[in-house]
């Protein structure tokens, strides 16, 4: 299955800022530092994710083909429909009025939609009826087992 996706819905700009504490330093693979147990600030996620909430929706991904690209099925994507799509960017495409998740590519002269996963072919943009509807900025992905980003 090739991974469309469903939209949900506009950035809510009426949503009070929800700020939460930021750990100061990184997170290790290792052993953690004691010294390093202390919060440095907070963080607003609205304001990290959304720069441009009036152009921005949420969709919820479905299908296997973009999991090479970390994305999942279930998986919330955040879209900004004021950035300028770019080779190598992950679009969602409106391909014959059906919404996609692609990573956009150009293979030689001409521009395609690539999957994460040898069982799609790259999708041809020319002679198709396609527009780009977003550019997928971030991607909410839950990491525990069974339970989707809701």
């Amino acid at each position: 299955m090739s991974t469309i996706v469903d939209v949900l819905g506009q950035a809510d700009l009426s949503a009070p800022p929800s700020s939460i504490p930021l750990a100061a330093g990184e997170v290790r693979a290792g052993f953690p530092s004691p010294a390093d147990d202390y919060l440095e600030t907070t963080l607003d996620l609205n304001e990290l994710l959304i720069p441009h909430p009036t152009a921005t929706f949420f969709v919820r991904a479905k299908g296997h083909s973009m999991e090479k690209h970390g994305i999942y099925d279930g998986d919330l994507l955040i879209v900004d429909r004021s950035l300028e799509a770019g080779v190598g960017d992950v679009v969602i495409m409106a391909v014959d009025g059906e919404l996609t998740c692609k990573q956009m590519q150009k293979i030689g002269q001409r521009y395609y939609l690539c999957s994460g996963n040898e069982q799609f072919p790259p999708i041809p943009l020319a002679g198709c009826d396609c527009h780009c509807w977003g550019v997928v900025t971030d991607n909410i992905h839950s990491l525990r087992r069974g339970r989707s980003a809701k």
